[in-house]
C-alpha cells in the first residue's frame, strides 16, 4: 500500500510503498477514505515541537473509511462497513480505563504518534477502535469529527458544562474554536464571543454563530469582553490556544462564579489570579484533554441528524501525493483553511 511516512521534522513526508499488515484475531483492516491534517501533525512534521518515540512512522489520526477485512475473532464488523476511527488504543486495564476515561490512559497508543497512522491507503488496528459512520455523513466529515470537533465538544459540553442561556467566550477561533462556537450555539448559549488575533479567524467565528468578536491583537481581550457584557464578564471561557497570555485573558474575562476550560496545549506556565479575587469570586479553572468515544458518537449523531452542519469545515480534499503541499497550506494558513483532508486512495 502507499503511505506518507515521517522521517524527521522539517523534512517532507515520503510517499512510499509499505506492507499492509493483515488483521490479527481481534483486529480489522480499514481502507482509509479520508484523513484530516491536524495541528498535532504540523507540530510533529513542520515545527518539530513534538518528538516521536520512533521513526519512520505513518502520521495521521483523524480518519474514516470502509472495513476491508476482519480478524477471526471479530463479530461486530464486516467488510463494507462505513466507520470512523477512534485514534487512541487504550490498555483497557488501568484505573482510567476502568472508569471509562480512556483519554487519560497512560499506556495508550495514539495513531500517528506511537502507532502507525492513517495517511495511508489502509490501516490495521483493534476492532474496538471503530465507530459506525452513518451513510448521511460524508467520509471527510466523518474523519474530522474524531478530534477537530469532538475535542471542542468535550471542552464545551462535558468539562465546561455549558448551560442554555449562559454567556461564553471562545479564545482561539481556528479549527477547534470554530467548532466550539457552533456547538455552543447548538447547546443554547445566550451570547457567544469569539476571540482571536487574525481577521480571517474572526470572520469565521461570526459566520459560525458568534454574536460578538474581539480582536485580541492589541491585547486586553478581557477588557473588551467586559465592555460587551456591561462589565459582568462571561459564565464560561474556553481556551483553545495554549498560550499563557490567552489563558490569563480568559480568566480575567470571567464573571463571579465563572469557569475557564483550557483545551489548548503548550509549554507555558500559567498563574492563577490573586487569591482574594480567585477564591472570593469562586472562579474555576479546568483542563480538557482530547475526547472519549462517547463524545465522538454524540457528535456523529448530531451531524447525521442535521443538527450540526459541518459542510464548511472541510476546506479542501487532496490526494496523498499532495500531502506536503497540504501541510504547507495548513501551517501557513494559506486560503484560511479550517481542515484540509487527505484522500489516500486518490491519485494526483
Amino acid at each position: 500500500m502507499r503511505a506518507a511516512r515521517f522521517y524527521a521534522a522539517k523534512e517532507p513526508l515520503r510517499i512510499e510503498e509499505v506492507e499492509a499488515p493483515p488483521p490479527g484475531d481481534d483486529e480489522v483492516q480499514v481502507a482509509v477514505e479520508a484523513c484530516g491534517i491536524c495541528g498535532t501533525d504540523l507540530h510533529v512534521a513542520i515545527e518539530g515541537t513534538i518528538q516521536l518515540p520512533k521513526t519512520p512512522i505513518i502520521l495521521g489520526h483523524e480518519a474514516a473509511g470502509v472495513v476491508a477485512a476482519v480478524g477471526a475473532g471479530v463479530t461486530r464488523w464486516k467488510a463494507g462497513d462505513r466507520v470512523t476511527i477512534f485514534p487512541n488504543v487504550a490498555c483497557g486495564r488501568c484505573y482510567a480505563c476502568r472508569q471509562g476515561r480512556e483519554v487519560l490512559c497512560l499506556q495508550a497508543q495514539v495513531l500517528g504518534i506511537n502507532r502507525e497512522g492513517a495517511f495511508a491507503e489502509s490501516i490495521t488496528l483493534p476492532a474496538s477502535c471503530l465507530l459506525p459512520l452513518p451513510a448521511e455523513v460524508p467520509f471527510p466529515v466523518g474523519a474530522i469529527v474524531a478530534d477537530a470537533v469532538s475535542t471542542a465538544y468535550r471542552a464545551i459540553a462535558h468539562r465546561g458544562a455549558l448551560q442554555a442561556g449562559e454567556r461564553v467566550a471562545v479564545f482561539g477561533c481556528g479549527g477547534l474554536g470554530v467548532h466550539g462556537i457552533k456547538l455552543a450555539k447548538l447547546l443554547g448559549a445566550g451570547e457567544i464571543i469569539g476571540v482571536d488575533v487574525a481577521r480571517g479567524a474572526l470572520r469565521r467565528a461570526a459566520e459560525s454563530g458568534a454574536t460578538h468578536v474581539v480582536d485580541a491583537a492589541g491585547g486586553e481581550a478581557a477588557k473588551q469582553i467586559r465592555a460587551l457584557t456591561a462589565g459582568e464578564g462571561v459564565d464560561l471561557a474556553v481556551e483553545f490556544v495554549g498560550l499563557k497570555a490567552s489563558v490569563t485573558e480568559a480568566m480575567r474575562s470571567l464573571k463571579r462564579g465563572g469557569r475557564v476550560v483550557v483545551a489548548g496545549v503548550g509549554g507555558d506556565r500559567v498563574e492563577l489570579p490573586p487569591l482574594r479575587s480567585f477564591v472570593g469570586g469562586e472562579l474555576a479553572v479546568l483542563a480538557s484533554m482530547g475526547f472519549d468515544r462517547q463524545e465522538v458518537e454524540t457528535v456523529i449523531r448530531l451531524v447525521a441528524s442535521g443538527q450540526l452542519d459541518l459542510s464548511s469545515s472541510v476546506t479542501d480534499v487532496i490526494p496523498l501525493d499532495a500531502i506536503n503541499e497540504g501541510f504547507r497550506r495548513a501551517f501557513t494558513k494559506e486560503g484560511d483553511p479550517i481542515r484540509i483532508v487527505v484522500r489516500p486512495g486518490a491519485r494526483a
